[in-house]
């Protein structure tokens, strides 16, 4: 895709404590500053976003029991159904041509660090597969547990207090523009 060509781009989330907000502003930023076609939308009742009109859909999510929250997964099975009745999912789950999703998980980690957040980014790129979107990228950022600060402070992770933090969020801000020019490539 050329750099001329704008990329039309949804950014949709769920975020309880903000942690995954706070990536997803990031995200936001980076996109406008890459003057891609973007609309954000955060997911909740009600919420029927169709997925396959844009050229990359980021999707970020809380990690909650090692899945992605309960409002989030309603979207997903209900998005499911529509593209089963469609006749949208194929056996095989054909790519489609131009299709990107981005996945991205904060995550706690209180009790075995990334592996608690790894199955829902697994669950949400299962998702976009079935669709025949290429997955692009699952991120993993860390966020501090809001509500108990034993468990901000007394994980694997050690002390996460204040985190998806500077340094995290750079990291994100990197990897997006990374993409972006390697999709602009047509990579």
């Amino acid at each position: 895709m050329s750099p001329d060509i704008k990329m039309k781009t949804l950014l949709m989330y769920w975020s309880a404590t903000g942690n995954t907000e706070k990536v997803a502003r990031t995200i936001q930023n980076v996109l406008n500053r890459e003057n891609v076609d973007l609309e954000v939308q955060k997911i909740g009742e009600g919420v029927e976003k169709d997925l396959l009109p844009y050229d990359l859909v980021i999707m970020g999510v809380p990690s909650y029991n090692f899945l992605p929250p309960e409002p989030v997964l309603r979207y997903v099975r209900q998005q499911m159904k529509n593209h089963v009745e469609r006749g949208q999912i194929k056996p095989g789950a054909p790519k489609v041509p131009g299709k990107t999703a981005v996945v991205f998980c904060t995550y706690s980690g209180p009790h075995t660090g990334i592996r608690e957040a790894i199955t829902a980014g697994e669950y949400l790129g299962q998702f976009f597969e079935h669709l025949g979107f290429n997955v692009g990228a699952k991120w993993y950022i860390v966020g501090e547990f809001h509500g108990r600060l034993d468990l901000s402070t007394q994980g694997p992770l050690g002390d996460i207090r204040g985190r998806p933090d500077q340094k995290d969020l750079a990291e994100v801000e990197n990897n997006l523009t990374k993409l972006i020019i390697s999709l602009r490539k047509g990579a």
